[in-house]
């Protein structure tokens, strides 16, 4: 069974983290909860413009991933 890497996992806890602070720095006074369901609709948006309109990175590079 295939799995993803170490340095695969820590890429997609870092692009999680950073979407997460992100949205934390765009509403200072607002208290928000870790919600994966939030962070994966705000980094597929950030993905869509990096990987498939920029073209700067493969989807692979930005969020490694299984093919299932």
């Amino acid at each position: 069974m295939a799995q993803l890497t170490e340095k695969q996992i820590k890429r997609q806890d870092f692009v999680d983290n950073e979407v997460f602070e992100l949205i934390q720095r765009l509403m200072p006074s607002a208290k928000i909860k870790w919600d994966i369901e939030m962070i994966g609709n705000v980094r597929d948006s950030i993905r869509t413009q990096l990987v498939y309109n920029q073209k700067l990175v493969s989807e692979a590079k930005f969020y490694p991933y299984l093919k299932i």
